[in-house]
């Protein structure tokens, strides 16, 4: 071996250290919270795409977890950004950990695939560009995904939270 094939392995191998670190952290810290609001939930880590992933899973009730996803996935993403911070506060590093709750992403990511290949047929078929509704970063990354897939560009426009994908078509 190289010394710098040495040492690329080391790097990837420190990164998989890295993240694995934080989805930790990131699971004592939502831990503590699911003993804080009284709810049950097992907690899952994995490493996905260069993010830590971390996910919290319930055979019993997920209806109780459901409180955690709020409207919309709207107290998962303000649960994911406290649990970034907490990670953020232990490594100092920024983190880009995802989160998922009740598979409520995993769920949406499906959606959002599908609402994605229809949206570049329709500019396919039409010729023109497809404006889609205001999405959240997460959203509109896998609409976007979805369409490159399809063999099409996307791009965002506008400013949070109106932000929205306009697929184009070829």
């Amino acid at each position: 071996m190289t010394e710098g094939t040495t040492s690329a392995a080391a790097e990837g191998a420190d990164t998989l250290t890295r993240l694995e670190q934080e989805g930790e952290i990131a699971a004592d810290y939502l831990e503590g919270l699911l003993d804080i609001a009284d709810l049950d939930g097992d907690i899952d880590m994995d490493v996905e795409a260069d993010r830590a992933s971390v996910s919290i899973i319930s055979d019993t009730n997920s209806r109780d977890l459901q409180k955690l996803v709020g409207r919309d996935g709207e107290v998962l993403e303000a649960l994911q950004e406290l649990t970034r911070l907490a990670v953020h506060r232990e490594t100092g590093d920024r983190s880009r950990l995802m989160l998922d709750i009740a598979d409520y992403r995993a769920k949406k990511r499906t959606e959002l695939s599908e609402l994605g290949a229809k949206a570049a047929a329709e500019a396919k078929s039409s010729g023109e560009p497809v404006r889609m509704k205001p999405m959240t970063p997460f959203e509109r990354k896998v609409v976007h995904d979805a369409v490159k897939a399809a063999g099409l560009r996307s791009e965002s426009e506008g400013e949070e939270p109106e932000r929205f994908v306009v697929v184009l078509p070829a």
